[in-house]
């Protein structure tokens, strides 16, 4: 009988392992070989597939700042303080969230939030109060917070909002706990969501609009007289992905004939949001 014995079948789990004890009990190693080591994982099917997309997920948000997530002051729903409650059930109706910023006088002085559930509450107790009676103290942070610090800190204090500032104290925008949450597990829909009824395109200036990704490209094509669709992809955000041969990155972009595409919001499966900047 021969004492040679058969390969072990635990030898690559082995070697994996002894990659992750290395890695954490060693020199420390820069995030490509974190990333690498996952990678490999995910190959001899340690990780499944979604597990590492999360995990990636949360990578990336320890490297971003809520400058990079949050929704523009412009895009922001918003209500008066000096509304009264009656007045905004339509607003609030139409849109569906359930916060709202409150601001005195324009969008950049944001002097609280208000909750639908409060309003609901109130309205029909006393229809003439107004916003500013009832809102909730609004919860400040700066554009260049840190997205894991900031989301730890909206598990903290319960808020599910925050308003971001610039450097000079007026309102940047907001994000919420949700847009935090998509970076690591992907867009979150609800029942408020209606892509069909919501526009594709924002128009920020004569030359400049902010167009969603998932917009298809036939329509694209249509409203900008251009001639880009093709069998390879379907939306905005497939046309970038199939010129630039990878998943873009934030700040990336791609110039075609007069158009300049800038990605605003993208994450490790899809892009999100694109900026188009028209070149005269």
């Amino acid at each position: 009988m021969s004492d040679e014995q058969p390969p072990s079948t635990s030898a690559p789990r082995k070697r994996w392992v002894e990659r992750i004890s290395q890695l954490f009990s060693g020199e420390p190693q820069d995030l490509d070989d974190l990333l690498g080591i996952l990678r490999e994982a995910r190959k001899n099917r340690l990780l499944d597939t979604d597990a590492l997309s999360m995990i990636e997920g949360v990578l990336q948000v320890s490297q971003m700042r809520v400058r990079d997530v949050m929704i523009p002051r412009i895009q922001m729903v918003v209500v008066p303080k000096d509304a009264e409650l009656e007045t905004i059930l339509p607003l609030v109706t139409e849109f569906g969230h359930s916060r709202y910023p409150v601001i005195d006088g324009d969008r950049s002085k944001v002097i609280g939030v208000l909750l639908a559930k409060d309003l609901l509450a109130r309205v029909l107790q006393n229809k003439t109060l107004t916003v500013q009676e009832i809102m909730r103290p609004a919860f400040i942070v700066p554009e260049s917070k840190r997205l894991n610090v900031l989301l730890k800190e909206l598990r903290t204090n319960g808020n599910h909002m925050a308003i971001v500032v610039d450097e000079y104290g007026q309102a940047a925008g907001l994000v919420t706990i949700e847009d935090v949450l998509e970076e690591i597990v992907g867009e979150i829909e609800d029942e408020h969501d209606d892509h069909e009824d919501e526009g594709y395109i924002f128009q920020r200036s004569p030359n400049e609009f902010m167009i969603k990704a998932l917009m298809p490209i036939e329509e694209f094509d249509e409203y900008f007289t251009t001639h880009l669709a093709t069998d390879e992809y379907d939306t905005v955000g497939g046309f970038l992905v199939s010129q630039l041969e990878h998943m873009p990155k934030r700040g990336e972009s791609y110039v075609i004939d007069n158009m300049r595409f800038e990605v605003v919001r993208a994450d490790n499966r899809r892009v999100h949001l694109t900026k188009l900047k028209i070149i005269k």
